[in-house]
């Protein structure tokens, strides 16, 4: 049986906690939550993988269990969980690692590519969007208002999204058997969105979510430039980011392999074991050398 360890470091003056397995010097896999999850979603996939590579999901700050600051005391922008989540690998030693990203973990993880080219030697993304083409218009109308508009009325109309329904849509929908979710899941995230001043911080995130799209043209050049492997593993009803946006990573990276699985947003949920699968395989015949 593969042993997780959950360990936490001070970056900053800031807690980060992580879960790690498998052996030191193996293969990193860099595992990056998507909201309003943590790295409580990799929990059964870590073992899944540890057997033969170094897996590592850090909790983002305001996430999990690390440190949650007010916003007057952190600029919540993915510019700055970014930066942490940098410092935090300099500091446990990793300098080479695919990533594994997923909903909110894909821009931190384009970010993490983009100030250190050669540090990821692989992407695998799991709705883990890069593309106009996967930002689905019906969910992100209101987040592309606020953004632009900033205002008292826009910010509000997001708090519906921090509410107990729209989590628990999150995990179900377009999951063919909605009893294969285990709804832990969502009351573990739901416990953590009730703490005091996480509604400011959650919205200070969704408002700065337009920013990710200005990034878009130099990922799509770095992953021309670097020929990265990419494994994008899709839930293809996911009515977040739509599965356009998988098969899009193709204009910039011609070899990448695209599986869309009969899935939503949190496909760990409900089909753990062919993404592990799959994983494994694309990590087993792809050369992964920087």
């Amino acid at each position: 049986m593969v042993t997780v360890h959950h360990r936490t470091v001070s970056i900053d003056g800031l807690d980060i906690f992580y879960r790690e397995a498998g052996p030191a010097d193996a293969l990193v896999l860099l595992l990056l939550h998507g909201y309003p999850s943590s790295s409580h979603m990799f929990r059964h996939l870590i073992p899944a993988l540890a057997g033969q590579y170094r897996v590592i999901a850090p909790d983002h700050i305001g996430f999990g269990r690390s440190s949650a600051p007010s916003v007057d005391e952190f600029e919540y922008t993915f510019a700055a969980l970014a930066g942490v989540t940098g410092r935090f690998l300099s500091t446990i030693g990793v300098t080479q690692y695919t990533i594994y990203v997923q909903d909110y973990g894909a821009p931190v993880g384009w970010r993490l590519a983009l100030n250190e080219p050669t540090a990821v030697v692989g992407v695998i993304s799991q709705n883990g969007n890069a593309y106009e083409e996967g930002f689905v218009p019906s969910f992100w109308d209101p987040i592309w208002a606020d953004a632009a508009e900033r205002t008292t009325e826009t910010r509000d109309a997001l708090r519906p999204a921090l509410g107990r329904e729209a989590v628990e849509w999150q995990y179900t929908h377009g999951v063919p058997d909605v009893t294969t979710v285990d709804p832990d899941a969502w009351e573990h995230d739901l416990a953590l969105l009730a703490r005091p001043g996480q509604d400011d911080v959650q919205l200070a995130l969704f408002r700065d979510y337009a920013t990710n799209r200005d990034l878009y043209p130099a990922v799509h050049e770095w992953l021309r430039t670097s020929q990265v492997p990419v494994l994008a593993i899709w839930g293809r009803d996911d009515e977040i980011f739509a599965a356009a946006g998988a098969t899009a990573f193709t204009r910039d990276a011609p070899d990448a392999r695209v599986e869309l699985v009969d899935g939503g947003h949190f496909l760990l949920e409900s089909d753990l074991d062919q993404v592990a699968d799959t994983i494994t395989d694309w990590l087993r015949t792809t050369d992964r050398s920087a």
